[in-house]
């Protein structure tokens, strides 16, 4: 997988702009916050620009290239998406519970070697299961759990035809 097809699939789980009434982020576009990205015209974000940002501040940052190496796009793919939705440091750590190593947040050799040992379909269901575990605990979880919940199944669903 590229980061073209992945992207691709993340706007499949973002829509467009809202003004953030009720969302923690503020207005959002793309999936683009006002919170995150406070000096952005968020209403006139293209999707183009969004998917600069996305290649930059997630995709590059959560060293997805190397995990797509190594056969594992459908994970890349898991890591990315959770990565928008969560946080880059909170999806690391989650996958590195998945892998069974320190779960520091911090992609490193070590979790580098695990994710080399383990199988794709091994990691993209532990992952995901991590995931949904991790947001059901979330005091949001009864406004927005309905949508992370169809989010995350449909996640399972690109792993099943990734793996």
């Amino acid at each position: 997988m590229n980061f073209d097809t992945a992207f691709d699939r993340l706007m499949g789980n973002e829509g467009g702009y809202t003004d953030g009434k009720g969302d923690p982020g503020g207005e959002t576009n793309w999936g683009i916050s006002k919170r995150s990205y406070p000096n952005i015209d968020i209403k006139g974000l293209t999707r183009d620009g969004a998917k600069g940002i996305y290649l930059k501040d997630f995709w590059l940052r959560i060293n997805a290239d190397r995990l797509c190496a190594t056969a594992r796009g459908g994970v890349a793919f898991q890591i990315f998406d959770f990565a928008v939705n969560s946080g880059i440091e909170t999806a690391v750590r989650y996958l590195q519970r998945a892998l069974g190593v320190a779960d520091d947040g911090h992609w490193g050799p070590v979790s580098q070697a695990a994710a080399d040992a383990a199988s794709e379909t091994d990691m993209i269901l532990l992952l995901n299961a991590e995931r949904l575990d991790f947001m059901t605990r979330l005091s949001n979880w009864p406004a927005a759990g309905k949508g992370w919940a169809r989010r995350i199944a449909k996640n399972l669903q690109y792993g099943a035809v990734d793996s």
